[in-house]
């Protein structure tokens, strides 16, 4: 038996070729050819070398995907969804405060026109806004009740007034508009 330093295939020893994969086993005298593996060369045919670097691509391509698609945020995590939970945002990268000033009860809606949030107190009070610098900005405050007392409303932008009305009406409204 002569095994084929090819693939391995144990052949019978009248064969000239492999009986597996055609590799050349002796000459036409029927003298053995020494192939013998050389230590640093990679023997075998190249459908196999071809085989093997499009597998190791194809392993390479699904664990990069694999371990990208693990990486990235979900489809719920990458949306921008913004709730009011109809609390005041006190930061200082809001430029603009509502200072209302009232002895007695007032309710105000202010903010940017298209998004107004309400605010309800008594006294003296500066509410910050939720409006970006470049943001149209209103505030409308009304008494509650009828009191001779003057209802004061001013707008700062970055602690400045920017623009302020009154009113001493017993059932006073007063309006505040500021467009930068």
């Amino acid at each position: 038996m002569v095994k084929c330093p090819r693939c391995g295939y144990e052949n019978s020893s009248s064969s000239i070729y492999c009986d597996n994969c055609a590799y050349r086993l002796s000459d036409s005298k029927g003298n053995r050819i020494n192939n013998s593996r050389r230590n640093n060369s990679w023997n075998m045919g190249i459908g196999k070398k071809i085989v093997i670097v499009l597998g190791i691509i194809i392993i390479t391509f699904l664990l990069f995907s694999v371990i990208y698609n693990n990486t990235q945020p979900t489809s719920q995590d990458s949306l921008s969804i913004v709730a009011d939970d109809g609390s005041n945002h006190q930061s200082s990268s809001y430029p603009y405060k509502a200072v209302i000033q009232y002895d007695g009860y007032w309710y105000a809606e202010m903010g940017d026109p298209n998004y107004l949030i309400t605010e309800a107190g008594q006294g003296r009070e500066a509410i910050s806004l939720d409006c970006s610098p470049w943001d149209n900005v209103v505030v409308d405050a009304q008494k509650y009740g009828s009191d001779d007392g003057e209802l004061k409303v001013q707008l700062l932008r970055n602690g400045e007034v920017v623009a302020e009305n009154s009113t001493t009406s017993p059932t006073g409204s007063v309006e505040v508009r500021y467009n930068f």
